[in-house]
């Protein structure tokens, strides 16, 4: 089982960037999918969750409105669209399963996930 997370880099405030978090070894479609981030100092934060059966989202509130979540079950990915980008949404992104998709959001202590993929940095800054 290998998640790999790209898409990552430099952008303005306001810009956008498409995380994909691809999959190797297992089918995606059968499992929810995180992301969480984590900037340098602070603890690692849950940021978007798509569930299994039912691709139900999630986000946390700091990214609603902006950030969309969604998978390719044909390419075997999930991805995360991040929109108006802010200078506080600056940190290493990383995808996750399987996950709790409650948990991601709600526990900020939630330490559930099974398989962790390289993370991919986001830097927002004029």
């Amino acid at each position: 089982v290998q998640l790999q997370a790209s898409g990552g880099g430099l952008v303005q405030p306001g810009g956008s960037l498409r995380l994909s978090c691809a999959a190797s070894g297992f089918t995606m479609d059968y499992y929810a999918i995180g992301w969480f981030r984590q900037a340098p100092g602070k603890e690692r934060e849950g940021v978007s969750c798509i569930s299994s059966s039912d691709d139900i989202t999630y986000y946390t509130d700091s990214v609603k409105g902006r950030f969309t979540i969604s998978r390719d079950n044909a390419k075997n990915t999930v991805y995360l669209q991040m929109n108006r980008l802010k200078p506080e949404d600056t940190a290493v992104y990383y995808c996750a399963t399987p996950v709790d998709c409650v948990g991601v959001i709600y526990d900020p202590n939630y330490n559930g996930a099974g398989n962790w993929g390289r993370g991919t940095q986001v830097t927002v800054s004029s």
